[in-house]
């Protein structure tokens, strides 16, 4: 079965290498990590699309919520486009926009006007700590909307080993300056025919687990394999987010 790659490549799941210069030499490790993380990220969307779908939320308190959630992404000769837009009542109360390329890091602009934006001009730019909050109070920050970990200097594959019944390379990607509220590093099961991501444990500033994420619930459609669901746990507070996808449309 294969596995969505890397949401609009996490909606369908996503962007760039690292670059980081450094003055010792690269072991075989991080030498097959970077490359690793080049390969996923330079694998762009093929076409413009549009999906709709649920972002279900369970608060550490056992409260539950769902949120109407739109996907877009754009495809351009420079760069991709990535935005994810919930709302209520009609109302659009929040607008999350992530642009990729290849020669630049990712650049995230968030609007939380009543209204879909027309011009970049209604958006305030993130960078740095302010990527690290969740997308509409769920446990998907920011940073992880935009794969933010595969832009990390250190990259480093681990082992080879079958993972939830995919044969998968583990990558661990570590962050040399982690938000206290971000992540330190992000062990991730990288399926080695689709380069897709099977699952990812997420550490918290201190070394602990932080989250896990995985891919469910798969759907048949055109003739191919494709995620349903995406679930983002907390393992610390016990909260659950979940995207699913309207596959049909």
């Amino acid at each position: 079965m294969k596995i969505l790659s890397a949401v609009a490549a996490l909606v369908v799941l996503a962007t760039l290498g690292a670059t980081a210069q450094t003055t010792s030499p690269l072991s075989d490790a991080e030498v097959q990590g970077r490359a690793l993380a080049q390969k996923i990220l330079s694998q762009w969307p093929a076409e413009n699309f549009t999906n709709t779908g649920v972002l279900k939320i369970r608060d550490a308190g056992g409260k539950r919520v769902e949120i109407p959630v739109r996907f877009q992404t754009s495809v351009t000769a420079s760069n991709w486009q990535a935005s994810y837009s919930t709302w209520s009542n009609r109302d659009y109360s929040t607008w999350l926009m992530v642009t990729h390329s290849s020669e630049s890091p990712n650049v995230y602009q968030l609007s939380n006007i009543n209204a879909p934006p027309d011009d970049t001009n209604q958006f305030i730019s993130l960078a740095g700590d302010q990527t690290a909050a969740g997308f509409a109070r769920s446990d998907f920050s920011i940073a992880d909307l935009g794969l933010e970990f595969f832009h990390w200097p250190q990259q480093k594959v681990l082992k080879r080993e079958v993972h939830r019944s995919c044969g998968c390379t583990v990558l661990e990607s570590t962050n040399p300056n982690p938000a206290p509220d971000g992540y330190s590093r992000v062990r991730l099961w990288i399926d080695t025919d689709t380069f897709g991501i099977v699952e990812a444990y997420a550490y918290d500033a201190k070394g602990k687990q932080l989250k896990d994420f995985y891919p469910k619930d798969f759907t048949k459609v055109n003739g191919r394999w494709q995620v349903q669901t995406l679930v983002m746990e907390n393992v610390q507070t016990g909260s659950r987010s979940r995207l699913e996808f309207d596959l049909k449309k």
